[in-house]
């Protein structure tokens, strides 16, 4: 695993962002590809509504709307309870996508049931007809939900932690059976303003979405302070091409102070923080500048300008997927005097 790191003081995310711009286009130019910078942004919150992930591939359309006003409180109770229990139904308006036959959009609804979703209505026009379990809603027509002719709708309905990745992979499922044009061969975005903390599913209490030495945004160090923890953004930042991450950075958090204080969110006391940070927390007392960086994952790079479809195919020994080294004949037998020699026994159950 190969990264090219960038590791600096007395930078911003906007130095970041230009260093690594840089090395890509170069990358790129390298395997005879032309690209400019800078890169398209684009905050975590408007891809994970537009697209539903934080790896967009912005190749293609297909974007997920907001239709809890268009189908929802039209007799269809999936829908409804989903919208009473403060959920949303979200869909993506398919153009072209009547062609698809119903077995092409049963692995549509399976894809978004694996995902969690508790499953995928669908509303196909072809000239005037409306199908699909949709076009019984009353007052259902292809004027009220936008749908041209040869369009085909696809929703899901739940709170947007559900819908999301559940819209994910039937977006990235479309693309997939219908094959469109690409609007551009080579998508770079940055992905910024992820949230500093996240719920934790069991126990409800906050955590770091990334680490704990992620600093927030400068303008909301009064936030963290008054405890307004969902609405935390943090100074971290993605590289995503065409779908895919290459790589993550942030800026890091430089003051002792804010350190203790996001510390004490994970449960670590300030005594404890004292105990294992201590050496972190007295470097920045004394003054550690603004530092941040950036790590391309280099493999990745390799695979996708080579068109490979895995990290073994640009990897010069790669192990099996048994995790076994066949270059290296690994992993072994090894000698009984060696395991001596390191004070190791071996007990066979």
């Amino acid at each position: 695993f190969t990264q090219i790191d960038i590791e600096a003081s007395f930078v911003s995310s906007e130095d970041v962002y230009q260093a690594v711009e840089a090395v890509l286009v170069a990358l790129w130019d390298e395997a005879g590809h032309t690209i400019s910078a800078p890169f398209q942004r684009m905050g975590f919150d408007e891809a994970q509504e537009r697209y539903g992930t934080d790896k967009p591939d912005l190749r293609y359309g297909y974007e997920i709307e907001d239709v809890t006003d268009v189908v929802a409180r039209r007799g269809f109770r999936a829908f409804d309870d989903a919208v009473a229990a403060g959920g949303r139904v979200r869909g993506i308006r398919i153009q072209g996508g009547a062609a698809l036959s119903r077995k092409q959009v049963d692995v549509l609804a399976s894809l978004a049931k694996q995902s969690g979703a508790g499953g995928l209505a669908t509303l196909k026009r072809k000239g005037d007809d409306l199908t699909g379990p949709l076009a019984k809603l009353e007052g259902m027509t292809a004027a009220a939900v936008g749908l041209d002719d040869g369009d085909l709708l696809v929703a899901a309905a739940g709170p947007d932690a559900v819908t999301s990745p559940a819209l994910d992979a039937v977006r990235r499922g479309v693309i997939r059976a219908l094959q469109p044009a690409a609007r551009t061969q080579h998508a770079h975005v940055w992905i910024e303003d992820f949230p500093l903390l996240e719920r934790e599913p069991d126990t409800e209490r906050w955590v770091f979405a990334h680490h704990p030495f992620t600093a927030p945004r400068a303008d909301q160090m009064q936030a963290l302070r008054d405890g307004a923890y969902g609405a935390l953004r943090a100074q971290h930042y993605d590289a995503v091409y065409n779908g895919v991450e290459l790589g993550s950075g942030s800026i890091r958090i430089n003051d002792a102070e804010t350190q203790l204080t996001v510390l004490e969110l994970m449960g670590v006391s300030r005594t404890e923080a004292e105990r294992r940070f201590g050496f972190l927390l007295k470097a920045l007392r004394s003054g550690a500048p603004p530092h941040g960086g950036f790590a391309v994952g280099f493999d990745r790079v390799a695979m996708l300008l080579a068109g490979g479809d895995s990290l073994r195919d640009v990897i010069a020994f790669p192990k099996t997927t048994a995790a076994r080294a066949l270059f290296e004949a690994a992993p072994c037998e090894i000698d009984p005097a060696e395991l001596a020699e390191l004070g190791i026994t071996v007990q066979v159950k």
